[in-house]
């Protein structure tokens, strides 16, 4: 009888924390695997101690190791984001670290502790080439191209509702503008190579279908996607399990079927008619417009560089995307071996614009695992103007890095199309997080600019970071990757006018 007792005060207190998890909306995972759940909670309470003598160290994850996730989770729910007793970095003889040199004194600087640390960027998107709606991003961090299908529809929901109160823009993807992209947050809209959202019943570009998506929402710029990091010369695929009636709606495809997009582009086959391209859809759109691709040979940027140089024509930001990228979906050897990494392929194609004389023409953006303070530091001395933030945004929001994207069964419903598994995603709570991991990374930037003496991490210089190159030597960014004088820097005047903005409340 005791027995019997025992065991259904068990179940009783197990039912309870069913239903308590099945309710509640602060973890995903809880909804989705409720009871269950919590052993991934205790597993990472004592991850700690269990890595001391067994498992893996702090820094040995990968894509993102555990203090990397740890920085990003506590920033985003607004915790001690700190780190007690010191580094875990083995300091004196890890090749190819990057270190920030402090300056002893500095002039005026911003408040590093204003809550929305705003951070705008220091060029005025599309001024240089005279567009009609050019504007000054209101922030340098924003939110990475990620389509809906490849995230689901709460989490694209959250991101943008974040973006909104962050600042922030928000990249729709190459998979078309959806009503979860219209949430308050600002938009850049990405064409990729199928056209999706502004084509025609066979597949091709179609300009007024464009022009009706800008006009009914809030698009601030267009990006025309070549390539992405993680899997360049490839074109995105999504598979038919994800492809839901909705989105097939979105897409203008066939539902339940695999979505393979083309390799390459067919409104345009070289870059002479891509820059005329681009002009006919800053003309008839009035926006910025720019594009996306990862760096592998240079003959492209180099003829790209030498066609905008004669000032008729031109893109106006460029987004560098790191082989070390995220994506839904890629065969291996895409993900590991094709594309150069960030920092070699950013500094190429920075050099080729800067031998014509145009990095003050035009905007730079980057992305892959930029969303950390040190990379992110990294990629503005290089000559990055504004940074793109993607995985980094999905575990904000919940990711705990299973690596289950290709698969549609994601745990924690942000990269999947399960209705089970999306429901574990509570939007406006996962908003909030979103919101702060945003204004949290931004305040990092400007501490580590204000620790160098500058007022914006565009100020940052190639002299002001330097690679440890074996246990007793260290080089600039300028010496590793062949930048010469001034290469990294804003112009005089840009200089000074994103100073003045900086500090005028200071």
């Amino acid at each position: 009888m005791r027995a019997r007792n025992v065991g259904m005060a068990a179940a009783a207190v197990v039912g309870a924390v069913a239903a308590r998890d099945l309710l509640q909306k602060k973890h995903a995972l809880l909804r989705n695997f409720p009871v269950v759940g919590h052993a991934r909670y205790l597993l990472e309470r004592i991850g700690p101690e269990l890595r001391q003598y067994v498992v893996t160290s702090n820094e040995e994850e990968r894509p993102f190791s555990r203090d990397q996730r740890t920085w990003i989770y506590a920033s985003a729910k607004e915790e001690n984001n700190y780190f007690g007793f010191g580094t875990d970095v083995d300091v004196e003889h890890v090749q190819g670290h990057a270190y920030v040199k402090q300056r002893t004194f500095a002039g005026t600087l911003p408040d590093p502790h204003d809550p929305q640390a705003p951070l705008p960027s220091a060029k005025v998107l599309g001024g240089p080439r005279g567009r009609a709606k050019a504007f000054r991003p209101a922030s340098v961090v924003n939110i990475s191209a990620m389509s809906f299908g490849s995230l689901s529809g709460a989490a694209v929901t959250a991101l943008n509702k974040g973006a909104a109160m962050a600042g922030t823009m928000q990249n729709t993807g190459e998979g078309g503008l959806s009503r979860y992209h219209r949430n308050g947050g600002d938009l850049v809209l990405q064409i990729g190579t199928s056209y999706f959202g502004c084509r025609d019943e066979d597949g091709n570009f179609d300009l007024g279908r464009l022009k009706d998506v800008v006009a009914g929402a809030p698009v601030k710029a267009i990006e025309i996607k070549l390539s992405q990091g993680a899997k360049p010369g490839l074109g995105g695929m999504l598979p038919g399990a994800k492809v839901t009636p909705e989105i097939a709606e979105v897409r203008g495809i066939p539902a339940g079927k695999d979505c393979a997009s083309p390799s390459r582009h067919t409104a345009f086959h070289d870059v002479d008619s891509m820059l005329d391209f681009v002009e006919l859809l800053a003309a008839e759109t009035g926006l910025p417009v720019g594009i996306k691709s990862a760096v592998g040979e240079m003959g492209f940027w180099q003829e790209l560089a030498a066609l905008m140089a004669r000032g008729d024509r031109g893109v106006d930001f460029v987004t560098v995307d790191g082989g070390e990228g995220g994506t839904g979906a890629a065969p291996l050897i895409f993900t590991d071996s094709v594309s150069l990494p960030f920092r070699v392929g950013f500094s190429r194609v920075y050099g080729t614009f800067a031998e014509q004389g145009l990095t003050d023409r035009l905007t730079f953006i980057g992305s892959g695992k930029l969303g950390l303070p040190e990379n992110a530091a990294v990629a503005f001395a290089l000559g990055v103007d504004m940074i793109n933030v993607a995985r980094e945004a999905m575990l904000s929001i919940g990711c705990i890095q299973a690596q289950k994207c290709h698969t549609d069964k994601c745990p924690t419903g942000i990269a999947t199309q399960d209705p089970w598994l999306v429901r574990g995603v509570d939007a406006p709570s996962k908003a909030t997080r979103a919101a702060v991991y945003l204004r949290t990374l931004r305040k990092e930037l400007l501490k580590v600019s204000g620790a160098v003496g500058v007022a914006h991490p565009a100020l940052l210089t190639t002299e002001d970071i330097e690679i440890m190159n074996g246990d007793y030597d260290a080089r600039t960014l300028a010496s590793v990757y062949g930048y010469k004088d001034g290469w990294g820097a804003l112009g005089p005047e840009l200089a000074q006018e994103i100073t003045g903005l900086m500090t005028a409340r200071s």
